[in-house]
């Protein structure tokens, strides 16, 4: 139980430093293939290329890291 809660909180404190870091890098959710449609009271925005690149690499990080 005790190493499950480390494990835990040790992935939240990664995603936390992703978080505060993502605003920084340059094309991060601007990239071609996102969805931005801003009318006069309405802004929908849908990162679609973003979360399919996220995807790859976090598949590629956990393929590497589950591998025995």
């Amino acid at each position: 139980m005790g190493r499950s809660l480390i494990i835990i909180g040790t992935v939240i404190v990664i995603i936390g430093i992703i978080f505060t870091i993502a605003p920084k890098v340059p094309f991060l959710g601007r990239l071609p293939g996102d969805i931005f449609i801003k009318r006069d009271n309405f802004v929908f925005y849908f990162p679609l290329a973003t979360s399919i690149i996220v995807s790859a690499i976090l598949s590629l990080i956990f393929y590497f890291f589950t591998r025995r």
